[in-house]
């Protein structure tokens, strides 16, 4: 192995993220032999499953191979991959709540309003961007919540927009700030841009200050925050902590600040925003939890600069976001009907996440929702807690495809889940938690 680069980290996660970022700087190149797990284990302090806990997660990655007796060494051609391809496999027969996405049948029907949209040809260079309709609407929802929206535009969805915001500030070698259990597509995406996480721990009133302001300290460019409905916690960014967050962020003006509010229309809980705490801000609202993911749409506004280059970029590459889509977006918002739906879904999947707590609850099980589509369930093994409920016929998420450096646990996603069958899930939990007292083999 190099000598210009050491390991660190005490847990599994932490590992792995450290020698990717050794590859990523170049001070662990192809071919570089790694040490054995246990020579890393004693040299870190720590026990052996960890390191081979984190070489797996780099194994599934593509980053490194192991190959008998040569060892486990840095792949030729290292790879990012994303981290849902760790998801547990969906037996037949089985429940999986490990999507994290929204139930299909609740999405609003779209073709009565795609058949009434009579869209115009576009063509390049010549009536392409946001269309005027979408921009008007979008100001007024986002001005209703207290983000200016003086200066914006659409993306492909909410990853797209953060991926373009970054790029637009940030280069290879950066240092973002993130929740801690948080996003593990966001995570991804910021591995394969060159760039590096700071973990900020975060609970159910969104990111912890003091943790933000250690990260900007340690040198974080940039501060990814979700608004409502955080993935995997459920955290929502309460007002006393909004204030505590901008008081933060007031004594550090130069990092840049991204908020994600994917739940958007979907959200019970007001929204706090950050928005305009720093000279360089943004704001994506996706529509693909209310209305559908297919839609591939989200409204990005953000300060006049940062706007500027995203457009700028855009449009050396995708150019537009399809105006069809864009109308279709208009007539959903338009639609007293699908408001109306949308809310009342709303409150389903309330119904459901608070169910389920209610259930873990009354078994002595802690379990974290405040709002979203999720429940975060600390738990000691999150590998043997999966495996016992994929053998009860329940497929859930391993934490370690959100975490870094914050305890273990599983995300269930209760958006499909009916509120009768709480109690059996529950029930599930408990015995894969406590497996002594579970009919399933450790």
């Amino acid at each position: 192995m190099s000598s210009r680069y050491s390991i660190n980290g005490t847990t599994s996660n932490a590992i792995a993220a450290s020698i990717e970022s050794g590859v990523r700087s170049s001070d662990l190149t192809p071919a570089t032999k790694l040490p054995a797990v246990r020579a890393l284990a004693e040299e870190l302090g720590v026990s052996p499953g960890t390191v081979a806990a984190a070489y797996r997660t780099l194994r599934q990655r593509g980053v490194i191979e192991t190959d008998g007796r040569r060892g486990t060494r840095i792949r030729t051609a290292p790879a990012v991959a994303p981290r849902s391809q760790g998801r547990l496999p969906i037996p037949i027969g089985a429940r999986d709540l490990s999507s994290g996405g929204p139930d299909p049948a609740l999405l609003p029907a779209l073709e009565p309003l795609v058949r009434r949209l009579t869209p115009e040809p576009v063509v390049y260079g010549a009536g392409s961007g946001v269309s005027p309709e979408l921009a008007e609407l979008a100001r007024q929802r986002l001005a209703a919540d207290g983000v200016p929206a003086d200066d914006l535009t659409v993306t492909s969805g909410c990853l797209h927009a953060i991926e373009r915001v970054l790029d637009a500030h940030l280069s290879p070698g950066d240092q973002v700030a993130v929740e801690d259990p948080g996003w593990g597509n966001l995570l991804d995406l910021i591995a394969a841009m060159g760039l590096s996480v700071l973990p900020v721990p975060v609970d159910d009133d969104g990111p912890d200050p003091a943790g933000v302001d250690v990260a900007i300290r340690r040198g974080a460019r940039a501060l990814v925050v979700t608004s409502r409905a955080q993935n995997p916690l459920g955290a929502s960014v309460s007002a006393e902590r909004a204030r505590a967050l901008r008081k933060v962020l007031a004594t550090h003006p130069g990092v840049l600040l991204i908020e994600d509010d994917h739940a958007a229309e979907l959200a019970n809980e007001p929204l706090h925003p950050l928005s305009g705490a720093t000279v360089h801000w943004a704001m994506v609202r996706s529509v693909s939890k209310p209305y559908g993911p297919d839609l591939r749409c989200a409204v990005l506004a953000g300060d006049g600069e940062t706007i500027g280059r995203v457009e700028g970029r855009q449009a050396l590459g995708m150019r537009w976001v399809s105006t069809i889509l864009q109308s279709l977006v208009v007539a959903l918002w338009r639609d007293p009907a699908v408001e109306k739906g949308i809310a009342e879904v709303g409150r389903r999947y309330d119904e459901r996440r608070e169910a389920l707590l209610a259930a873990l609850a009354r078994r002595g099980v802690h379990g974290q929702g405040r709002s979203g589509l999720n429940v975060w369930v600390p738990v000691a093994d999150e590998t043997g807690v999966c495996a016992r409920l994929l053998e009860a016929g329940w497929v859930v998420s391993p934490g370690a495809l959100f975490r870094i450096d914050s305890p273990p646990g599983i995300r269930i996603t209760t958006s499909t889940l009916e509120t009768d069958e709480a109690g059996v899930l529950a029930d599930a939990v408990l015995a894969a938690s406590t497996p002594a007292r579970s009919r399933y083999p450790v």
